[in-house]
């Protein structure tokens, strides 16, 4: 017993104390696993996403689950044959095609165009435009157009609020339609148009305001034109506030858009006159260079015009110093006067740009004129499209007073 109790404290001192065979064990190995760490480089795993691919690949192609079928879509009748959808709350197509229909650059990409409105809609269906999508708030629009044009196109009933808030209308009627760029040349225009038709056509350059040339265009099928060209430099003429602007006349004659004046003349009819309006005083011998000459009126000057004939202008240079283009001179007239020979062309000038010298040029090579509206000195001249409503009815007047006096000499002929 005394020998085991004096071992017994150097035995438990071995155990026990900080020195004890147990935390030997543990520092040996923690520097163990410090150096193998050293030694061992490390996994980088990839992400998850690429694991489970790989693990994939390895064990075979599996089927997928299948998706869960899109929801049905709600439709409705709303006459035999005539069918229609409902939007679903959350529904964002009109949204999206308003937005990019508003673009001229979506508009020439993918040849379509947003009309709002029922007289608007209703004359482009009768014309022969292709509508694609309508988006209505009640049914009872649908009875109001042409119910085979309808059925040819996708009809989404949509709520008066999702209507209002796209659209540019003060007072929306409820109606927005997608359609196919109209062309020209596949319209069918209405027969009362056609036949009040008159030898007289309407150049526009470089009018840019959309108000202007929407009512422009509205003066030209109330004249009876028998078409329409635009050079390059005007407002597209299937901008939304040109179509609000032009109360349908687009679809009442023929509108040529972004022509080059190289290509004008094989737009015109054999034999045509061009004459251009100008501001400037039909008195004075000037030559107008380029961005002179706005469509409308001069100071009123009652002397006779100048029967002077075309003529080059001498080259000059504007106020940037750059050299301007040679111009002729046009012979220049009073609006009322007579100018409706032969099949006429007006060419009606932007109010900033104003007229161009190739239009300048244009008339020269056909013998026009200058066609100048007199106001009352020290008044600016007047807008471009009171101006053009202006030429326009008057050529309408010298027409049929020359048609009705080619009719009474048939009648009546003379004698001698």
């Amino acid at each position: 017993m005394a020998a085991l109790r004096s071992v017994a404290p150097g035995l438990g001192r071995s155990l026990l104390g900080p020195g004890g065979p147990r935390e030997a064990a543990a520092a040996a190995a923690g520097r163990r696993g410090v150096r193998a760490l050293r030694r061992s480089p490390v996994r980088v795993l990839p992400p998850r996403k690429e694991r489970d691919a790989a693990a994939e690949g390895q064990q075979g192609p599996r089927e997928r689950p299948a998706s869960p079928p899109p929801p049905a879509v709600e439709r409705s009748s709303a006459g035999p044959g005539l069918w229609y959808e409902k939007a679903a709350p959350g529904d964002r197509r009109l949204g999206k095609v308003v937005t990019i229909a508003k673009s001229k650059k979506f508009r020439d990409h993918h040849g379509k165009v947003l009309l709002e409105g029922h007289r608007l809609i209703k004359d482009a269906l009768e014309a022969g435009a292709v509508l694609q999508t309508l988006f209505f708030s009640t049914v009872g629009h649908l009875k109001e157009l042409p119910e085979a044009e309808l059925k040819r196109a996708n009809l989404v009933k949509v709520k008066f609020e999702d209507i209002k808030s796209w659209s540019d209308l003060v007072t929306p009627q409820g109606l927005i339609g997608i359609f196919s760029k109209p062309n020209h040349a596949k319209m069918s225009y209405p027969a009362a148009q056609l036949t009040s038709s008159l030898p007289l056509l309407l150049i526009c350059d470089n009018i840019r305001d959309p108000g202007n040339l929407g009512t422009i265009l509205r003066s030209a099928a109330g004249a009876g034109c028998e078409k329409v060209l635009l050079t390059k430099g005007c407002v597209d003429p299937w901008e939304p506030k040109v179509l609000r602007a032009g109360m349908g006349a687009h679809f009442r004659l023929p509108i040529v858009a972004n022509l080059d004046w190289e290509s004008v003349p094989s737009n015109l009819p054999a034999g045509v006159r061009v004459c251009v309006a100008d501001n400037k005083d039909p008195g004075a011998q000037v030559s107008v260079p380029r961005g002179a000459g706005g469509a409308g009126s001069a100071p009123g000057n009652p002397k006779a015009p100048v029967k002077s004939k075309p003529r080059a202008a001498p080259e000059r240079e504007d106020e940037e110093g750059a050299a301007d283009v040679c111009v002729p001179e046009l012979a220049a007239q009073y609006y009322y006067e007579n100018w409706t020979q032969t099949p006429v062309a007006v060419v009606i000038g932007g109010e900033t740009h104003g007229l161009s010298p190739d239009a300048l040029h244009l008339a020269a090579s056909t013998g026009g004129k200058r066609l100048v509206i007199p106001v009352v000195p020290g008044v600016d001249s007047l807008n471009s499209a009171i101006a053009a409503g202006i030429v326009l009815f008057e050529g309408k007047r010298q027409l049929l007073w020359r048609h009705k006096q080619e009719d009474e000499r048939q009648k009546f002929p003379v004698v001698g």
